[in-house]
């Protein structure tokens, strides 16, 4: 029986030997497509190279279970990853960062809300992949035989369970022979690897790291009660005025009003470009900067924030405000939901409370918001905090439409080379100008003092007029407002820059 299994594990090894040699090679030539590109193989530590092999033959392993065809599993092992290679391409060119393990979860989120993600692969794109993997799934059943007519079912699979064992204790040997990550992507997908990267931010990602939260200050009374704070993270909002000089300057004056009136305004240093909302959000709320947070600065709700109690919302509930989220899109996003009670908020309104958005906008839009934001000040009964997260100005930007007159109404003059995503997203920047004038007239009107703050998450992704008139710095926007005190005196604003995560501080002590 011995000699049976010895023959038979013979026949399995010669009939799987050719194509994990070309599976392989063909790996190592596609990781080489990467953007940023991976230095060569022989400049890495031997580690990083063991995992690049232990990530195809794991891959191997799953498709040989399913087709019993080595050849096949072969390619589409190394298909998957040749995948993977073009969407963190993608996500390079549309956010300037790789692909990380992170972000395997938005690949279920794309399933759910593709309008967010497929766009920026590429419809086309998608729909080649989706009819190639058909394709090859036809042709690797039809023209490869089971090795089960071959050998037997003892020694396949004992065969295969012995490579499994071999790859999952490889992986686990080499785990403690990881270099230490510099956690950021570009960098250490240039000096590691894309695939071997991939391990080493997850295993990275299961420490829990022990941070003393920051030391917020104390609400102080104002005008002897406490006030309202009103957060507004805006979507994508940048001031562009001063990097494109041909946008009007009126497009923001109530914006330019607030600033003017402010306590403090000034450019705010985000950990997110183009997307991630997440990043400046959790910033913003937990005052923890990227360097503290390591890995998992990349998606905090992942992991991290589901232990982290010591949020700004927290703080404020605990000195007697009612805390609430406004986010016109679904509370499961991310796992708000279950995430914010958590961080300390008492309810969250989500995108069921309100109406769907006016005709040619995918999203609701800020004046909507703008009023629910009215509705609960007008019903509270405490000081209340309400952070509030936009969409209207959400990408992708180039599937909306231009009306006629919108170049008109943001630029002085004729509209720039490339600039129709750059004139759609400054047509939503015009309504979330709208929107800080009725804010203006809500708080204003209220018989409690109240502060707000208003900043932007990232940049916009606007790729075709960066390209032609240059590149953002990928720092967003930022002003401090209280309403004015009865007799109080003028206020001087003061321009200073920030970081999103020391910008919940700011307010407290402004406060004082």
């Amino acid at each position: 029986m011995f000699d049976g299994l010895l023959a038979g594990w013979g026949l399995l090894a010669s009939a799987c030997a050719w194509p994990i040699a070309l599976g392989l090679i063909a790996t190592v030539l596609i990781e080489r497509l990467a953007q940023p590109r991976p230095q060569a193989i022989w400049r890495r530590p031997w580690a990083m190279n063991a995992l690049l092999v232990c990530a195809w033959a794991g891959l191997f392993c799953f498709e040989l279970a399913l087709f019993q065809r080595p050849a096949f599993a072969a390619v589409l092992a190394t298909g998957l990853l040749l995948l993977l290679v073009l969407i963190s391409n993608s996500k390079f060119h549309s956010l300037r960062e790789p692909f990380i393990v992170q972000d395997f979860e938005y690949i279920a989120d794309a399933i759910r809300h593709p309008r967010l993600y497929l766009p920026f692969f590429g419809v086309a794109k998608a729909l080649f992949c989706t009819a190639l993997f058909f394709a090859l799934l036809y042709l690797g059943v039809a023209l490869e035989d089971s090795v089960l007519n071959s050998v037997s079912y003892a020694v396949y699979w004992s065969a295969w369970a012995g490579l499994v064992l071999a790859v999952c204790l490889a992986v686990q040997l080499l785990r403690r022979a990881v270099p230490a990550m510099q956690f950021c992507p570009t960098q250490d997908q240039q000096q590691f690897g894309f695939f071997a990267t991939l391990f080493a931010y997850y295993w990275a990602e299961q420490r829990h790291p022990q941070l003393t939260p920051p030391t917020w200050p104390m609400p102080q009374p104002n005008q002897g009660v406490l006030p309202h704070l009103l957060v507004v993270q805006s979507e994508s909002f940048v001031d562009f005025r001063r990097y494109y000089p041909q946008i009007r300057s009126d497009i923001l004056s109530e914006y330019d009003r607030f600033c003017a009136e402010s306590l403090q305004y000034g450019q705010l240093a985000v950990p997110a470009w183009g997307a991630n909302t997440v990043r400046s959000e959790f910033a913003f709320l937990s005052g923890l900067s990227p360097q503290q947070l390591g890995v998992h600065q990349f998606n905090p709700y992942r992991r991290f924030a589901r232990q982290y109690s010591a949020s700004l919302a927290a703080q404020l509930r605990q000195q007697g405000y009612r805390t609430v989220c406004i986010h016109p899109y679904a509370a499961s996003f991310y796992h708000r939901d279950a995430l914010y009670p958590q961080l300390g908020f008492d309810e969250f309104i989500d995108i069921s409370a309100f109406a769907p958005p006016p005709a040619g906008m995918p999203y609701v839009d800020d004046l909507q918001v703008a009023a629910k934001i009215g509705e609960v000040l007008a019903q509270a009964t405490q000081p209340t905090f309400i952070f509030v997260i936009t969409m209207e100005n959400h990408g992708p930007l180039h599937l909306e439409q231009l009306a006629a007159g919108d170049a008109e109404q943001v630029y002085h003059g004729a509209a720039p080379k490339d600039g129709e995503e750059l004139t759609i997203y400054l047509r939503h920047q015009a309504n979330a100008n709208r929107m800080l004038a009725q804010l203006r007239a809500q708080l204003t009107a209220l018989s409690r003092p109240a502060t707000l703050c208003w900043y932007g998450d990232h940049v916009p992704i606007l790729p075709k007029v960066y390209a032609t008139h240059g590149e953002p710095s990928g720092n967003t926007d930022y002003f401090i407002w209280q309403t004015p005190r009865e007799g109080g005196e003028t206020i001087k604003p003061h321009h200073h820059p920030l970081a999103a995560h020391q910008l919940a501080g700011e307010i407290l002590r402004s406060w004082r």
